[in-house]
């Protein structure tokens, strides 16, 4: 996605020469992370050190707890996070009897919100083995030979010094790594879709936006995002906006990780926070300009049922507009980050699986959110992405972009993107992605940079073609009615209600969904009574459905292959051709 190159080349080195035989591959990021977190925050407080240092010694016995961080933030020059400790990382090395102590009070030295970093990093445990393997020494000399000091690598670098560790650590660990963490490829393409219609705006001058993900993992998209509209979309334009990047996450190990990429790139740490975005949203009230996500698929929400069932029968609450069953909450993500977009003009881009598409009948919590988004004119496009594109799953998947202010030519009207279509060069279709030269757990496609520049043209020309389609918003909804048929008594005689009314038979009861720019009385007239001609329509159950069967849609009948050729083929194998041995001939050959 961007030219900017970092080198992470310590990464390897220290993995070969400390940490090889005690860790595991998968292992290497619990370690390496929390290290460059310290070390670049021991690079950046040390011109500071001193003055911190004297004025915690003056000020410790004589100020309240409390006044006492403002006074050690003002020493560190206004930074974020300080260090009391007598200890830097270098001096650790100077006492090898003492280290183990020494890097303990060192740790302590830090400022509450650094603590409680490391603390989430689950850094204790890590420390243990590298002190049962003696490890701790070789690890602290060899993170003190990797510069991170401002002066050498800025904030803006440092980012992608710290994006690509994630990268690989999470590469490493195969099938764990897509709960926390999303394929660059797949980002890429989000992020290039959704900032494709934006530059004139964003290079107006004094422009500031907002970018938020409610389940940020280790923020990924948050930080890509950031830095693709800089280091790319407004590389050539006189003035860049402001970004400010929010995010909120459940995991603690992730949540720190997000955390301290905020910490060391100097963003503001307090928009990083941690938590469960259905019971103890930490963004209350406020609205973003842009959001992405990757929510977990089909995992249940059944522990938070209580708290999102009170909220839902609030009309100003998150979930008004319904609730998808326990099992899975993905909808529930959605509907959380529309009541996050900003008045103004948000946009939304999240990954789903093919579940919120099309479960659940109508009048069911699922239909009843899809209808509210498609009836209010939010839902711009849904890609959906080749198989085998994440870690730990290989299904399909989808990408839903909302934007609640759509231009003109797109308003009432969804754009559906059929990016499942892998590269095949034998028919020569290009395709939009290719296999992994090395498959990481389930990930074996990629979509490559040229990939995703067709998918956004695509996008942006707006045209019907084999692998887009643009429909009405009504086009996806539909009335489901329910069919009846009298019952018979065992004479055979039509049985009634005390009314007079035809008796309708439970066991024959039927229903039927009909298009919504169909007639339902002709369609009855013309599909059903043909076959059941004493059946009637209940209306007082009809109901109105949304659901967007994605596969429908694009689906092409494929004729079958000659059975003549088919016949032909296996002749050639089992009696061979002029050039090639049949199985019979192989068979005599080997059985003498």
């Amino acid at each position: 996605m961007s030219n900017n190159k970092v080198d992470v080349k310590f990464i390897f080195e220290i993995t070969d020469k400390v940490l090889w035989n005690t860790f595991k591959k998968n292992e290497i990021g619990d370690v390496l992370l929390p290290f460059v977190v310290i070390r670049r925050l021991d690079c950046i407080l040390a011109p500071v050190n001193e003055k911190v240092r004297k004025a915690y010694i003056d000020f410790k016995d004589k100020v309240p707890e409390d006044k006492l961080d403002p006074i050690l933030r003002k020493a560190a020059g206004g930074l974020q996070f300080y260090n009391t400790s007598r200890h830097t990382l270098e001096s650790l090395k100077e006492n090898t009897k003492t280290i183990e102590i020494d890097f303990n009070n060192y740790l302590n030295g830090f400022n509450q919100e650094v603590k409680d970093i490391i603390e989430n990093f689950q850094f204790e445990k890590i420390i243990g083995r590298l002190i049962k393997n003696k490890l701790l020494y070789q690890m602290i000399d060899a993170i003190c030979k990797v510069d991170l000091s401002p002066e050498t690598v800025d904030n803006h670098s440092m980012g992608y010094i710290f994006e690509e560790l994630i990268r690989i650590s999470n590469e490493q660990s195969n099938e764990t790594a897509g709960e926390h963490f999303t394929p660059r490829d797949v980002i890429d393409l989000m992020v290039r879709v959704v900032f494709s219609t934006e530059k004139e705006k964003l290079s107006q001058p004094g422009t500031i936006r907002t970018i938020y993900d409610p389940a940020m993992g280790t923020g990924g998209m948050i930080n890509l995002a950031k830095n693709y509209v800089l280091d790319v979309l407004c590389a050539d334009t006189d003035t860049k906006p402001i970004l400010k990047t929010f995010g909120q996450e459940i995991n603690e190990q992730s949540y720190a990780i997000a955390k301290s990429e905020a910490l060391i790139t100097g963003e503001n740490v307090d928009n990083i926070r941690h938590g469960n975005s259905f019971t103890q949203d930490r963004f209350t009230g406020k609205h973003f300009h842009y959001q992405f996500a990757n929510p977990p698929y089909g995992v249940t929400w059944a522990k938070d049922a209580k708290f999102i069932q009170n909220e839902s029968a609030n009309p100003a609450g998150r979930f008004y507009a319904g609730l998808p069953r326990t099992s899975d909450g993905q909808l529930l993500f959605v509907q959380h980050m529309v009541s996050k977009m900003e008045r103004e003009g948000g946009k939304i881009a999240v990954v789903t699986n093919g579940s919120p598409l099309f479960t659940g009948d109508a009048g069911s919590g699922e239909s009843e959110i899809r209808k509210w988004i498609i009836k209010n004119d939010w839902l711009d496009c849904i890609i959906a992405l080749p198989k085998d594109l994440f870690y730990n799953t290989g299904i399909n998947t989808y990408i839903w972009f909302l934007d609640n202010n759509k231009p003109a030519h797109r308003r009432g009207k969804v754009q559906l993107i059929n990016a499942n279509v892998p590269e095949d060069k034998e028919n020569k279709i290009v395709g939009f992605c290719r296999p992994e030269k090395r498959s990481l757990g389930n990930k074996r496609n990629k979509i490559e940079d040229f990939h995703i520049d067709e998918i956004v043209r695509i996008y942006n020309a707006y045209e019907q073609g084999p692998y887009c389609k643009i429909f009405d918003n009504d086009f996806f909804g539909f009335y489901q009615i329910t069919i009846e048929q009298p019952e018979y008594d065992s004479k055979g005689k039509k049985v009634k209600d005390r009314s007079g009314n035809l008796k309708p038979d439970s066991k024959k009861r039927d229903r039927e969904n009909i298009p919504m720019n169909v007639d339902i009385e002709e369609y009855f007239a013309t599909e059903v009574l043909p076959h059941v001609p004493d059946a009637w329509i209940d209306f007082t159950k009809t109901r109105i459905g949304y659901e967007v069967n994605f596969t429908k849609y694009f689906y092409e009948y494929k004729s079958l292959r000659p059975s003549s050729k088919i016949k032909a083929e296996i002749e050639a194998l089992e009696f061979g051709t002029p050039n090639q041995k049949g199985i019979t001939q192989l068979l005599k050959e080997l059985l003498g």
